[in-house]
């Protein structure tokens, strides 16, 4: 009983802090955006934090804003992370910051992004990727191949993790208000020259007001490389566009 109230404690620290630190930024986005931006802030919970097929730590506590807005043809898109989990008997903090921009050529959209890691109990772990992709609606789903690569960071990491990702989902309209989507993808790492994992997940979008969303969710990885797990996470989120 006191483990169990010791973690909601926790939890409760954690969303208190991750939201104030999202106000705060977005206050200061709103304040200087001059364009018509659309933003989302969302917040959640998930069992265990999956990244690439990898499980990062349990009991995973997020939330992010993120901006879009159109800008001569092209979709320009921003935003911040927060996460913490448990991992290892002790509390670990993950910001992302991350931009993208999309064309869409006709066949395809391309788009081009920048995603920083940071950890704050780990200043020497901070990373940066640069990712290429390329998104089709192929009819029965829509497919996107993006290429993860790893640039030398601040910290003097000059490691190049290159990552790639191949991806198929799509969504199903069962009411006016709630939505079923499906998504799966399997992952490659350039540098092992192995596939990692093949992850499925699936979610509903339950619009319980006009611009905000409730969105449960269940996910499954399969290990494909030796040195990962076979991997199962539930949680939801909730978000608001504004």
């Amino acid at each position: 009983m006191q483990a169990a109230t010791e973690n909601q404690h926790n939890t409760m620290q954690n969303y208190c802090k991750t939201i104030g630190a999202l106000a705060a930024v977005s206050a200061l986005v709103a304040g200087i955006a001059q364009a018509e931006v659309e933003y989302t802030l969302h917040a959640g919970y998930s069992s265990e934090y999956l990244f690439r097929g990898e499980s990062l730590g349990k009991g995973l506590v997020e939330a992010g804003l993120d901006a879009s807005t159109e800008v001569n043809g092209l979709t320009v898109a921003a935003g911040i992370w927060h996460g913490s989990v448990q991992k290892d008997g002790s509390e670990n903090d993950e910001v992302d910051l991350y931009g993208s921009v999309t064309k869409d050529l006709g066949f395809a959209d391309a788009s081009l992004g920048y995603i920083a890691y940071a950890y704050p109990e780990n200043s020497s772990g901070r990373t940066q990727e640069i990712s290429f992709g390329l998104s089709r609606d192929l009819g029965i789903a829509q497919a996107t191949l993006t290429y993860f690569w790893g640039v030398e960071g601040a910290q003097g990491n000059d490691t190049n993790n290159g990552y790639t990702e191949l991806g198929f989902a799509r969504s199903f309209e069962l009411s006016p208000c709630l939505n079923l989507n499906g998504a799966t993808n399997v992952g490659y790492y350039g540098e092992a020259g192995e596939f990692s994992s093949w992850t499925t997940r699936a979610s509903l979008d339950y619009g319980f007001a006009e611009h905000a969303k409730l969105s449960p969710f269940v996910a499954y990885s399969v290990a494909i490389a030796d040195a990962f797990e076979d991997e199962f996470s539930a949680g939801g989120m909730v978000s608001v566009s504004f």
